[in-house]
This record gives structure tokens, C-alpha cells and sequence, in this order.
């Protein structure tokens, strides 16, 4: 039944929502007025755009006109407990249904806020009363674990409010599960409205052909820890750090609690100061470490995806994924962590050392979520694979060691274009590793008074050779590990005898003379 002017007038009260919040909440109530007593609506709004007010504030409105309860589930504790502190400041007088919950006295509460499976429990049990509930609302809800508790509430309306309608199962999309979806304000606009603060993405490019698929369609722990973890990665995070982030509070995200605790000592060798935080955690170990980052101007924490939901520092500068990911919500919530906006915040740094930003764009990229709702698969099978990632990547030479090469307007050399010219011509594909060559010889020379000097850049180019050789063997689609290792010291060789076999003549090709006594 529609409501009056009155009621309507009445509906935006309680805390001042913005106009955008508004108009979510006149949108949602128009679904309760037309739409069946057991509808399924799914509202979107980005982390950051303020889901937890408006649901607060509609399940104000609700219990004022009508005669029902309402439900609120989270998947997590600690989004269970900022729920109910949030409606309570709402004037919503409410139960937390937890593992230690009471009750007895479940008839004098209009609302009730769970966890999932506590709930799941308590209704397999028979112990809550649910049969006068009229709304359910379901935070995060592409989380697939709030569908085993959809056959309890069959003739109450579901409103699932997330930032991303993508399902954690691709088995099971969300239009399978909800009628409609509303699509709140992009991130977009909440940034140019100054609502969010604005992203400055800096990606490093990683390879992350050893990394594994597993059964959930993300990157397992193992693989990830294999690669994370290892003193390469290791060394090119704290170099991201010092480039990006130093100085700044910063959140690292990493996918293993093996990971973040090197990480922990990586940084703290490294003088910095930092903390370590897992599920591990006891609830006052947990609650020292969030006081000591939020305290602390420069602070660094490390944590596993313990923080990617329920928690909410506006004072964090810096983001660094150092993790690569295969989920879209996820990659949407780290780095929402950082979009809280301040007064002398309106940006924030994303590093991504997961090819993130590759595979899905930038955070906040206009995405159609309409089509994503009823077609999760038309948008995933457009992702790109890591193979066909790392392909358009060429390797980045650090500073300091391209300084050593300063008399080289280019280091770089491209060798899956080498090979395809290679093949047009009908030549053999040796033809790209030789001349691959001959340029390393040659900028090692341009740099060089001597041989020797020569020789000594030429250990420098270590990463640069093996980045090559990975490119030239998937080209001729060899990769043995035995074949790469001996490419590779083969590479290495041919390259030393170059430089001492040609080292005057190129010389004399740059320079226009030959060596001095000396330089020869």
C-alpha cells in the first residue's frame, strides 16, 4: 500500500543522509509497495558510499510502518557488531544472535541482527521465531553462504545490499537468487562529489605463470606463498614501499598468514614500523594492534584478508596488494579500505603487485553492473589470463641499475616482435636470441671505457636475460626447466664471449675511434 505525503516526509529522518542515500531509500521502498511480500531485491552502492546507513535507516522506516520484524545477517562478527551499534544509533532497539545469545526474551525485539551460521544453527534447532518476520536484509551479499538460509524465510522480502553482485560461486549467480537489482552511485561520481577519495594506481608488473587455480576459481595459498615469498618479490615490495608508499600508513594485503609474517620481517629489518595481523589473533591482541596502526601516522600492518570487510581506518594513505586475485570483489574491497576521505585526504596510493589492475581495470571503472547481474559469465570470460597478461609486459630495468646505463637512450628489447619478424622472413628463431645479444653487447659498451667495465654490466643484466629467455621460450612453446636453465647459461656465456670479441670494434662504431691504450 503506498504511503502518504506524510509518511514519506517522514521516511528520511534519523541521522542526515545525503541525497544519494535518499533516493536509494525511495527506490527500495517503491519494490516494498508494488512488488510481492516474499520479493528478492538486490541494491549495489560502492564500499565507502554508506550501505550500512541506508539499510539502518530503512529498517527504521519498516518496523515504523509495519507490523513485522526484521532480520539483518552479516557473514562476519565484527560486521555483526558495527550493524548493531549503527541501528542502535538509528533508535533500532536490537538482539545479536551469537553463539552466547539468550533467547528467552526474543518476543520484546522487533529486530534481530546474526552471523550466517549462528543463525543457520538456531533454525535448524527450532530455537528462533521467525514466522512474524517480514524483511531480511543481507550485507555483502554476494557471499553464497547466505542462500542456505533463504528456504527459512520464503515468505519474507530479501534485501541483499553488497558493492559488488558478482556471486562468490560462479555456479551460483546472484540473478538466480534475486528478482531485480538496483544500482546505487558509480564510484565515479562518489569521488567527483568528494564523497571517496581518489585512487593513484601504480602497478608492478610480476609473473604469475607458477601460480595455481584452485577448486574456488582463485589463486591457492600454496602457489601464492611459493611466489610471495621468496626474496625477489620480497625485494620489489619493500622497493614499491620505498618508492610509493614510505612514510605513509599503509595497509599491505597479502594471501597466506606465511606471507604477511615475512613481510613483518622483511620491514622490520628493514627499520620500518610494522605489525602482523591474522585470524590467529586473540580479540585484545587484535584490538592493541588496529589502536597502534590507527595511532601511528606512519604505521604499516600486514594481514591476510581479515580486513578486507569490517573494517573501516580513514587515516589509511597507501594500499599495496601484495597478492594477485581472480575475484573482482575482492580486488574492490581492499582497496575500498583506503577510500575513506578526510579533510587532507583526497587521495590515496594503490600499489597492485598482483597484475590486478591488468586483469580488471582501474578500481572504479565503469562497470555495467546490470549486465554482470544477469550475465556473470559474459564479464569473467572477458578477463584476461596471465599468460595473455604478462605477454604485453616488458621488463622494467630499477633506477638505479638503469643509471648505470645512462648513456643508452634505450635498454630495452622486444622479443616476441623480434620473433615474429623472424618467422615472416622465414628465418630460424636462434636469429632472436643473437640479437638480443648483440643490443645487451652493445649498451654494456656504450656504458664502458674498458672490456672489463663491460663485463661487470653485463652481471647486471641477470633479470633482464632471464626476462628474455621466458619470453623466447613461449614463443617456441619449449619451457622445460632444464631447457631454461640451459638457455639461459648459454645466454650468458655467448654474451661474455662477445664483449670480448667485438668490444673494439663496437666501440669504434659509437665513438668514432677505437679505445685508447688505456681504455683497450
Amino acid at each position: 500500500m503506498p504511503l502518504s505525503k506524510k509518511e514519506t516526509e517522514e521516511r528520511i529522518v534519523g541521522k542526515n543522509l545525503y541525497n544519494y542515500q535518499k533516493q536509494a531509500i525511495n527506490k527500495i521502498f517503491k519494490s516494498f509497495e508494488v512488488e510481492a511480500d516474499d520479493y528478492h531485491l538486490l541494491y549495489q552502492l560502492p564500499t565507502g558510499g554508506g550501505k550500512t546507513v541506508i539499510f539502518s535507516e530503512i529498517v527504521r522506516q519498516y518496523l515504523k510502518h509495519h507490523n513485522k520484524k526484521v532480520a539483518v545477517l552479516t557473514h562476519r562478527i565484527e560486521l555483526c557488531k558495527q550493524t548493531s551499534k549503527m541501528l542502535t544509533e538509528f533508535n533500532v532497539v536490537n538482539k545479536v544472535i551469537d553463539s552466547k545469545a539468550n533467547l528467552d526474551d526474543q518476543e520484546k525485539y522487533s529486530c534481530f541482527v546474526a552471523m550466517v551460521e549462528t543463525l543457520n544453527n538456531r533454525l535448524n534447532d527450532n530455537k528462533l521465531d521467525i514466522s512474524d518476520i517480514g524483511l531480511v536484509i543481507i550485507d555483502e551479499a554476494h557471499y553464497n553462504s547466505f542462500t542456505k538460509l533463504f528456504k527459512f524465510f520464503d515468505k519474507s522480502f530479501i534485501l541483499g545490499v553488497t558493492a559488488t553482485p558478482l556471486s562468490s560461486n560462479i555456479e551460483l549467480p546472484m540473478k538466480k537468487n534475486y528478482d531485480e537489482l538496483i544500482v546505487g552511485e558509480t564510484i565515479a561520481s562518489l569521488i567527483q562529489d568528494e564523497f571517496l577519495a581518489t585512487p593513484e594506481t601504480f602497478s608492478y608488473n610480476v609473473g604469475l605463470t607458477s601460480l595455481i587455480v584452485g577448486s574456488n576459481g582463485d589463486y591457492t595459498v600454496k602457489s601464492s606463498e611459493d611466489l610471495y615469498t621468496n626474496s625477489v618479490m620480497l625485494g620489489k615490495l619493500l622497493q614499491a614501499y620505498e618508492e610509493r608508499s614510505k612514510d605513509k600508513k599503509t595497509l599491505i594485503f597479502n594471501n597466506g598468514i606465511n606471507t604477511s609474517i615475512y613481510v613483518y620481517h622483511t620491514f622490520k629489518d628493514a627499520g620500518y614500523p610494522i605489525a602482523h595481523l591474522d585470524n590467529t589473533a586473540t580479540k585484545r591482541e587484535r584490538a592493541h594492534i588496529l589502536k597502534w596502526f590507527k595511532e601511528t601516522p606512519d604505521a604499516i600492518l600486514t594481514s591476510v584478508s581479515i580486513l578486507t570487510t569490517g573494517f573501516d581506518e580513514p587515516t589509511v594513505d597507501s594500499i599495496i596488494l601484495n597478492r594477485a586475485t581472480k575475484s573482482l570483489t575482492l580486488y574492490y574491497q581492499m582497496i575500498g579500505r583506503g577510500s575513506r576521505i578526510l579533510k587532507n585526504k583526497p587521495t590515496f596510493n594503490v600499489i597492485d603487485l598482483g597484475n590486478n589492475f591488468h586483469r580488471f581495470g582501474p578500481w572504479g571503472a565503469d562497470l555495467d553492473w546490470q549486465k554482470i547481474f544477469i550475465s556473470p559469465n559474459y564479464y569473467l570470460d572477458k578477463i584476461l589470463n596471465d599468460e595473455d597478461i604478462e605477454s604485453s609486459f616488458g621488463y622494467e630495468m630499477p633506477e638505479d641499475l638503469r643509471a648505470e646505463f645512462g648513456n643508452s637512450k634505450e635498454v630495452g628489447f622486444n622479443i616476441k616482435k623480434t620473433y615474429t619478424d623472424s618467422v615472416h622472413k622465414g628465418e630460424s628463431s636462434k636469429v632472436v636470441l643473437e640479437r638480443s645479444i648483440t643490443q645487451h653487447a652493445k649498451i654494456c659498451i656504450e656504458n664502458s671505457e674498458d672490456v672489463f667495465d663491460a663485463l661487470i654490466l653485463a652481471k647486471m643484466l641477470n633479470d633482464d636475460i632471464d626476462f628474455r629467455i621466458q619470453r623466447y621460450s613461449k614463443c617456441i612453446s619449449r619451457s622445460t626447466n632444464n631447457f631454461l636453465i640451459w638457455l639461459r647459461d648459454d645466454y650468458r656465456n655467448k654474451l661474455r664471449a662477445y664483449l670480448r670479441e667485438n668490444f673494439d670494434t663496437v666501440y669504434e662504431e659509437i665513438h668514432g675511434r677505437p679505445p685508447s691504450d688505456e681504455e683497450a
